[in-house]
């Protein structure tokens, strides 16, 4: 969600999207660390490869929910709520 549709929501629903939020970063979580343990197992097994490269382009799309959780936060803050 962008900060523009972020504003548009009710304090109830942020509070409902934050759940959503916290959630999704524990599985964010888990699959990064996925990603680097078969990036290090594949190099270390078969040296370097695409293999070893392909885990390594999804932790970019891990990162930009980054940017996500980040907005959210700073609408919590203009609207002075907590989780």
């Amino acid at each position: 969600m962008s900060q523009k549709e972020l504003s548009e929501l009710t304090n109830e629903d942020l509070l409902l999207e934050g759940k959503k939020i916290k959630s999704g970063n524990i599985m964010n979580a888990v699959l990064f660390g996925v990603m680097i343990g078969v990036a290090t197992w594949s190099t270390v097994k078969y040296g370097l490869g695409i293999i070893t490269f392909f885990p390594l382009l999804f932790i970019q799309m891990l990162l930009k929910n980054n940017a996500r959780r980040k907005a959210f936060e700073n609408e919590l803050k203009e609207r002075n709520l907590t989780l």
